[in-house]
């Protein structure tokens, strides 16, 4: 089914389909599957040609997974200034396993350049005066290939459609979620669910009392009234400027434009795997010499280092054994692949000694600081959008929460702490604060918020000089 079809019919504008094409591009590096690409031929010299699988260093996935663990991992902590509005955060976020698929779907961002994030209600019970009781708090993650935003101002978009796909009962299903803003400026999400049928272009739109009849959209309302202003979405993009289509305010892949020297890796790795393949080594052996004086065969048919000379062979040039041992380009498939690695490693921001695969062991927190500034500098850039969308996520949980009756504090303080210890000297710079410290530049309790993970309010409630002060 192509769902810019059902879009055009529905009169609904979004990104060109072209960019999602994008998209499919930089999955198939991040898979090691590229068309035109992966698979080769190789000319046998028979008037025939052999199909080649190109091997791969995976050097997408590699860039994938690091910004990843940089970005989202055990270390980063969420503090919220109101203590009962913490605890309700935290276990919501820990129902819907967050530091597991959000680390996932921070990977998935590198490659695709986009996630969103779209907390929902289920459970819950509505009154007949529309207040909401009861219910549970759930988080849909959905990757690039299933948004199309609708609106946007500055890159922030304003109305959305995300694309949820289902299989039952081996036919296939989209549920198609419409988050856009009524006259009266709050938002509502639409619902509508199309079965992808064969030979339909668009798929076949079923109505509400047909997909009520299916398991996964049983409790689905083709309306919702959210009552908020604000959106229940969060998109969460690279802090990378889109020049694969600058009209639009996705996000492109960490390797977007480095492409090129992923080709050239895998070539170079790949001829470096053949270097070895073929340059084995090969004995050549005369007919009289293969078989035992019983006619038993002297040497293992199945050993492909052995080969028969032909029967006419030159015996004063050749001698009844002759072995022939190709000597290995090992030093120039090396270095060239290790100077790749290193204008990778810079072009996606990790500055150039980050894959150099050298021996020389695992670099300490200060040389990383020292040597990898163009990294320092690139991690804390994309924290700057990561910031705003653990927060925005943050607040529309909160949102929630209160609309099924729970007292929490929407205004409350939230202090993102981004996990730097790879590349910063952390004991240097905790060693450097207690001085500024002792030196009255530093209060206490902005060294207790930084270093202890509390907003400066609670850090100032948590120690031990204001304790004995209240008693």
């Amino acid at each position: 089914m192509n769902i810019f079809n059902y879009f055009r019919k529905k009169g609904i504008d979004t990104v060109d389909a072209s960019f999602y094409r994008k998209i499919e591009e930089w999955t198939s590096w991040y898979n090691s599957n590229v068309k035109q690409f992966t698979y080769y031929k190789v000319y046998s010299g028979r008037g025939t040609c052999k199909k080649c699988r190109r091997k791969s260093m995976g050097m997408a996935k590699k860039l994938s997974e690091d910004i990843a663990d940089l970005l989202l991992n055990e270390r980063v902590m969420i503090t919220l200034e109101d203590e009962p509005t913490q605890e309700f955060v935290k276990k919501v976020l820990n129902d819907n396993h967050f530091l597991v698929t959000g680390n996932d779907y921070q990977e998935r961002k590198a490659y695709t350049g986009t996630v969103a994030y779209i907390p929902y209600l289920y459970n819950a019970l509505v009154q007949k005066d529309g207040t909401v009781s009861g219910g549970k708090i759930g988080i849909n993650y959905v990757d690039a290939k299933n948004i199309f935003p609708v609106s946007w101002s500055n890159g922030s978009v304003t109305e959305c459609i995300f694309t949820f796909v289902h299989t039952i009962r081996q036919k296939k299903y989209v549920q198609i979620q419409f988050h856009r803003m009524d006259e009266n400026g709050m938002y509502v999400i639409e619902n509508n669910v199309l079965e992808c049928s064969k030979g339909s272009a668009e798929g076949r739109e079923l109505v509400e009392q047909e997909w009520k009849q299916l398991k996964p959209f049983a409790n689905l309302a083709a309306r919702t009234e959210t009552g908020s202003t604000n959106p229940q979405f969060v998109i969460d993009r690279l802090n990378i400027t889109n020049n694969a289509d600058e009209s639009n305010p996705m996000g492109i892949a960490i390797f977007a434009n480095s492409i090129d020297v992923l080709k050239k890796l895998d070539m170079e790795y790949d001829s470096y795997c053949n270097e070895f393949d073929l340059g084995r080594k090969r004995i050549f052996v005369a007919p009289e010499m293969l078989s035992n004086i019983d006619g038993t065969p002297a040497f293992d048919p199945e050993d492909s280092v052995f080969y028969s000379l032909p029967e006419d062979y030159d015996k004063s040039q050749t001698g009844l054994i002759k072995e022939v041992d190709m000597s290995l380009r090992v030093e120039e498939h090396s270095k060239a692949i290790n100077d790749d690695l290193n204008y990778l490693s810079l072009k996606c921001g990790f500055g150039t000694e980050r894959y150099r695969f050298d021996g020389t062991g695992v670099k300490t927190a200060t040389e990383v600081i020292s040597e990898n500034s163009d990294m320092y500098r690139m991690l804390k850039k994309h924290e700057i959008i990561l910031d705003d969308v653990l927060k925005q996520l943050i607040q529309i949980i909160i949102r929630l929460g209160i609309v099924t009756g729970n007292a929490l504090d929407i205004n409350t303080d939230i202090v993102i702490a981004f996990d730097d210890s790879i590349i910063e000297d952390k004991g240097a710079e905790r060693q450097q604060d207690r001085q500024d410290v002792s030196m009255g530049v530093m209060r206490h309790e902005e060294y207790r918020a930084k270093w202890y993970g509390e907003t400066v309010e609670q850090a100032r409630q948590n120690l031990p000089e204001q304790n004995q002060v209240m008693e």
